[in-house]
């Protein structure tokens, strides 16, 4: 775990276009979501022939927008905005008009928080039981997220986001058969 006061993992999400329209059919409960099937064409003629509407999926009508600050070795109540020594106006501002990150729990290593942060899964889910550099070909502790455990900033893109992430989120990912640290 680094000494770094200041390690931010930034998952920011923003609807891709504001008050758009979306087919109250769109099933959501299954990514991704699924096209439509269209009508076979029968016109033989291509020059009066009709092609369906572009089918695009965009993030719903009201869609919250969506950022997620990690920061390392910073405990609970070390912020001033939960009476800590640390002054944070920002974060004092933000839990002042209501907003308080307090309802997710770590455990006590660096690599398996993010992980559980970052797909919202528990950390042996994610096969991340300790660190990356403590992995074992056991399960549960492989250090690859399975394909089957979607990151959320991936659940939000195939729900209409425009997704982006900044920071480091200290997995290994399998790259033309070889492991790789993704540490940065």
């Amino acid at each position: 775990m680094s000494n770094r006061f200041w390690t931010a993992l930034l998952i920011g999400a923003a609807a891709t276009a504001a008050g758009a329209q979306q087919a109250p059919t769109l099933d959501r409960t299954t990514l991704p979501i699924q096209e439509p099937s269209y009508p076979a064409i029968t016109e033989f003629d291509a020059r009066n022939a009709k092609a369906p509407a572009r089918f695009e999926v965009k993030a719903p009508q009201g869609a919250p927008n969506v950022l997620i600050v990690l920061i390392d070795d910073m405990g609970f109540g070390m912020s001033s905005a939960f009476g800590g020594p640390i002054r944070m106006p920002t974060l004092e501002r933000l839990a002042a008009g209501g907003l308080k990150y307090n309802r997710f729990h770590t455990t006590s290593l660096c690599s398996p928080t993010r992980t559980a942060l970052l797909s919202g899964r528990n950390h042996h889910m994610n096969n991340m039981g300790a660190i990356t550099e403590a992995a074992t070909a056991f399960p549960g502790n492989t250090g690859q997220r399975p394909a089957s455990v979607a990151p959320l900033a991936e659940m939000l893109r195939l729900n209409g986001y425009s997704t982006a992430f900044f920071g480091k989120n200290h997995e290994a990912r399998r790259t033309s058969g070889r492991r790789s640290s993704t540490t940065a």
